[in-house]
């Protein structure tokens, strides 16, 4: 009998599994995607300011910058009672 030495060059006990594994990767790979929720959608949607709030900040701003804003501070001590009373 006769028995080799531990030299095998072409000797892989691992060839299989190996191959069997890339195989699995390549018909798994796909590309990364990305789904929103439609409750995330709605929060994207808050966001946006509508064009009527945005017309009338803009008209409050430029009140504020021509001097010609006042401050009720009657309604503006109500809304704080409010607030801080909650």
């Amino acid at each position: 009998m006769k028995i080799n030495g531990p030299n095998h060059t072409n000797f892989n006990p691992y060839k299989q599994q190996i191959q069997k594994q890339t195989e699995v990767k390549k018909a798994i790979e796909t590309k990364d995607q990305i789904e929103i929720s439609s409750q995330a959608k709605q929060l994207q949607e808050k966001d946006k300011t509508s064009e009527k709030r945005a017309a009338y900040v803009q008209e409050i701003q430029q009140a504020v910058d021509s001097g010609e804003y006042k401050v009720n501070p009657e309604k503006a001590a109500q809304k704080m009672l409010e607030f801080w009373s909650k």
